[in-house]
């Protein structure tokens, strides 16, 4: 506490020396910062110091790609909901890949095939399907390999994440 009993700073004189010159280099006669925003206030010296300034990267600006499904043969218009098809490595719609697994497999009633991620799907039995808290997986299916990333997702990541 200072002497007035008011509170106060006690450390006016603690910058001395050589931070003391290299802060008033900092700023021009007429009391104003010199460097403009570049400038932030450094804690360990107690000085005003350049910092470079940020440089946001390109975007690109090719259109994103819109390819045909090889299954149905409609334009995917949402890639980020696509899948990639086994044989070809082509981007696939969501929906296709359900519909072509329910034709390969032998659903009973009560049986659904749900996405249960990673790109796996899994043929579900549903004990009452009103209800679709319970249930129990008869068959997982692998459908998209994690190791190997399609082609056409890279170029889709270059779009959304370009830092």
């Amino acid at each position: 506490m200072s002497g007035s009993g008011r509170g106060g700073n006690n450390r006016r004189g603690f910058r001395r020396g050589k931070d003391k010159d290299k802060e008033k280099e900092n700023w021009s006669k007429d009391g104003k910062k010199k460097g403009g925003d570049n400038l932030r206030f450094d804690k360990t010296r107690g000085i005003m110091v350049d910092r470079p300034k940020w440089v946001p990267p390109a975007v690109p600006t090719e259109p994103i790609p819109v390819p045909d499904c090889p299954y149905c043969g409609k334009p995917i218009k949402d890639l980020s909901a696509a899948l990639t098809d086994k044989t070809s490595g082509e981007a696939i719609h969501f929906d296709c890949v359900i519909a072509r697994l329910a034709e390969n497999e032998k659903l009973e009633q009560g049986d659904a095939v749900t996405y249960i991620g990673g790109g796996r799907f899994g043929v579900v039995h549903f004990t009452n399907p009103n209800d679709t808290r319970g249930f129990t997986i008869k068959k997982i299916v692998e459908w998209e390999d994690k190791e190997n990333r399609a082609e056409w997702r890279k170029s889709l990541a270059d779009h959304f994440s370009i830092t």
